[in-house]
């Protein structure tokens, strides 16, 4: 007899139940976060060099063409009175 009172309490015990709930669920957010991240790595160079070259252009526009050149738009424009150019 104390082996059906050991079996009925046995089927009735839920937290083994809820403890593999809760260890698929983790395995699934763990699985799809893979996924996004295998999905995002095989494109993410391309876009930052895209990136790298657009803000190369811009500065190269914003320099003068030049990069690392001066374009004397950045210093003083002589707003103190003396208009007067040499």
């Amino acid at each position: 007899m104390e082996l059906f009172k050991l079996v009925k309490t046995f089927r009735k015990d839920e937290d083994g139940a809820v403890t593999v709930d809760w260890v698929v669920l983790t395995a699934a957010i763990v699985g799809l976060g893979i996924a996004v991240m295998v999905a995002i790595s095989e494109n993410i160079g391309n876009v930052t060099n895209a990136i790298k070259d657009d803000l190369d252009k811009a500065v190269d526009i914003d320099l003068g063409g030049s990069a690392g050149g001066s374009d004397n738009s950045g210093g003083s424009n002589n707003s103190g009175g003396n208009t007067s150019n040499p």
